[in-house]
């Protein structure tokens, strides 16, 4: 299955006809995901690092929602709005022993965005 996200999440929120606070909706999650998602895209489309982007599911329905690949190397991130404990999947470290997987909530967005970070 392929996943789509969108740029301006305004147009996603009148298509959908939801314009409500946050406080009051429920898919903040889904918003959290794309906005991290596209922000991530922008950084290091800025930095010109060179990245394939990938979104990971199995048959039973174990995801990751981005996984970058970039020098041989995979990193994987689960987006979070709300302090979930999310363990890495054991299929995922199965398949790729090396590599990493993380969960991005809003305490740790910021990081995650930073043009300085890799």
């Amino acid at each position: 299955m392929h996943k789509y996200y969108f740029v301006d999440v305004g147009i996603r929120n009148a298509l959908i006809s939801n314009l409500n606070p946050l406080n009051v909706r429920d898919d903040v999650g889904r918003l959290w995901e794309n906005f991290m998602i596209l922000e991530r895209i922008k950084k290091n489309s800025y930095a010109r690092t060179p990245v394939n982007y990938y979104f990971w599911r199995t048959y039973d329905q174990k995801e990751i929602d981005l996984i970058e690949e970039s020098g041989g190397t995979l990193r994987g991130w689960e987006f979070k709005w709300a302090k979930d404990s999310i363990k890495t999947p054991r299929d995922w470290l199965k398949a790729y022993p090396n590599s990493t997987f993380e969960v991005i909530t809003p305490h740790t967005g910021l990081d995650f965005v930073r043009a300085d970070t890799e």
